[in-house]
Parts: structure tokens; sequence; C-alpha cells
């Protein structure tokens, strides 16, 4: 399969679910959420991307707190149901993108997440290359795999490999792993 067919499969299932995505998940994404943000620090003047944010189920956590929160996915159903939690928050903005080719800046956010992103996506390494491009020196970008997807040893690896250090890494009580990272730099 080649990685627009995986991609275009990816937009499609969340486009036909995206009715429901908030009954089906809302409380497992939400406990990805809280699992990371019992490590980071969203500040007042903190940059957030939120890299194929579903229904914006992480506006409800950061929205306050931020400076700006951009939500950003491949499915354009999906981002109908964010834009209706979006306008709660006058800093909140949505963009229809692919996560391999963000349309941002370099450089621009303080923080990153990125849950339930890697296992829908066709190089996930690809994908974190893309998400790192767009952090600030220093940003915090957590990361969750599937364990079924990425075993432990695996997951740490993609990480190491994208070049990311991981400051936390929970994987109890969840199907998935939840990592908080930021950049190495040489």
């Amino acid at each position: 399969m080649s990685e627009w067919d995986k991609k275009r499969d990816v937009m499609q299932r969340y486009d036909l679910t995206a009715h429901i995505y908030d009954m089906r998940y809302a409380e497992e994404q939400t406990a990805k959420i809280e699992a990371a943000m019992e490590i980071i620090d969203v500040e007042k003047g903190s940059l957030v991307l939120d890299v194929g944010c579903g229904t914006g189920v992480l506006f409800n956590h950061v929205a306050n707190k931020a400076k700006t929160i951009v939500g950003l996915d491949i499915s354009k159903e999906i981002l109908l149901q964010a834009k209706e939690r979006a306008r709660k928050f006058s800093n909140a903005h949505l963009i229809l993108a692919d996560a391999d080719n963000m349309p941002l800046e370099e450089g621009m956010f303080s923080h990153v997440f990125a849950l339930t992103l890697v296992q829908n996506t066709p190089d996930p390494l690809k994908t974190l290359n893309e998400i790192k491009r767009v952090t600030k020196e220093n940003a915090v970008i957590a990361v969750t795999g599937l364990k079924k997807k990425f075993p432990m040893k695996a997951f740490k690896s993609l990480l190491q490999d994208a070049g990311l250090d991981v400051i936390a890494l929970k994987s109890e009580s969840s199907n998935d792993h939840v990592a908080v990272c930021t950049k190495f730099f040489h």
C-alpha cells in the first residue's frame, strides 16, 4: 500500500466515524492527555500544536493556559467536530493538513501533542521529524504509541531515532505508551 493510500484510508476512517468519535474514544483520549499533563506545564505564553487533533479533546485541557492552540488533522469531518469544541476558546484554531507536510513555520511551537497519531501514519519517523521541524528549541513533545503496534523497545527506538530525548514514559493502565520528550541538540 502506498503512503498516500494509507493516509487516504486513515482520513476516510475518521471521516466516517467523526460523529461518534467522542462517544467511543473521548475517555481514552482524556486519560492520555492527563498522563502527559502530569509532567507538562503549559504556561500563558505557550504556542501549542495538537497534531492529529481529532475532535479537539486537548483544547479543554490547555486552551485556558496557552496563548494559542492549533489543532491539525487530515480528516475534514473530524475537524468539523473539533470546530464545535474550539468555539469555546478564542485562541483555538484548526488546520486541515497532513501531519507529514504541515503548512507551518519552522521552530514555532513550544508544546506539541501527537496523541494517537504515529500508529496512523505510513512512516512514523518522518512524522516525528516533521513535528520536530515546527518546534522551538527546548519544546516539549508528547507522543503516544499504541502498544500492539509499538512494543516498548520499538517505541523507545522510534523516539530515539527521531532525535527525541524522553523525559518521562508511562505505560501502565493504558493501551498506549505516553512519552513526554524534548529534542536532542548537538
